[in-house]
């Protein structure tokens, strides 16, 4: 049996706190995606940032990952190293980043065009951001993982897109992964029943010509087998009595 994780009002009021600031930097990151900048330089900010607030980066050292922030620049789906690459126009840039606070992680990300991207390449980045609107609205009691796959699947394939289907979201609390996996796809009312208290992150990972997947280049990073295009939409949400509620927003 799955044990899933279901968090004491104390530790979501702390969870709410955490989604916040990290929503805060995010937003203060995402200002930085310009052309010409080298993504090593948000790493830079995105450390500095952290100082600000006061919390401490969730993903450096997590695993062996040298950064504090993941850069994922075009056909890189996620965990791409920040580098001296430097951001050119027509790019699409995803920004995936963690914090610690009180003990605690919360979890982001968002994908951001940069100067004249192309048509297709924006539905690709409206598609994707959907996906992850229409799962949250799937978020409620009663409801099942499966169900938030399902909707996420159903809804990028209908569009000629791919779900990533060999990365997923994940449970989070004390330990930035937990219980359970949240796949970006699946059968409606399979897996476990959603219960108020758990607390996951929900990130479709949708890409414009594949699902399947490769390394990239920097060893942590992982591409599109075919270099299509990705994109990457990730927020905390916790399950409440009645629904649901999104704790990595403004």
């Amino acid at each position: 049996m799955l044990e899933i994780p279901i968090k004491t009002a104390y530790e979501i009021e702390i969870m709410a706190r955490a989604g916040k600031i990290l929503a805060k930097i995010l937003d203060e990151l995402k200002k930085e995606v310009k052309i010409g900048v080298a993504t090593e330089e948000l790493e830079k900010k995105a450390r500095e940032l952290t100082k600000k607030y006061n919390v401490k980066p969730a993903f450096l050292g997590y695993e062996g990952y040298p950064a504090a922030l993941c850069i994922s620049v075009n056909d890189v789906i996620v965990h791409g190293l920040p580098s001296r690459y430097q951001i050119k126009d027509g790019d699409i840039v995803s920004l995936d980043f963690g914090i610690k606070y009180q003990g605690y992680c919360s979890d982001m990300a968002v994908t951001v065009p940069v100067g004249n991207v192309t048509e297709e390449a924006r539905r690709l980045i409206r598609i994707t951001k959907k996906a992850l609107k229409r799962a949250i609205k799937k978020t409620r009691p009663g409801n099942t993982i499966g169900d938030i796959g399902n909707t996420i699947q159903r809804y990028v394939e209908k569009r000629g897109f791919f779900v990533i289907k060999d990365l997923c979201g994940h449970g989070i609390g004390k330990e930035l992964h937990q219980e359970p996996q949240i796949l970006n796809y699946g059968k409606r009312k399979t897996g476990p029943e959603l219960v108020p208290g758990m607390v996951f992150c929900i990130e479709p990972m949708v890409s414009m010509g594949t699902e399947k997947i490769k390394r990239a280049p920097d060893g942590f990073g992982y591409a599109t087998a075919d270099g299509s295009l990705s994109a990457h939409f990730e927020h905390m949400v916790l399950v409440t009595k009645n629904g649901r509620k999104v704790l990595t927003e403004l």
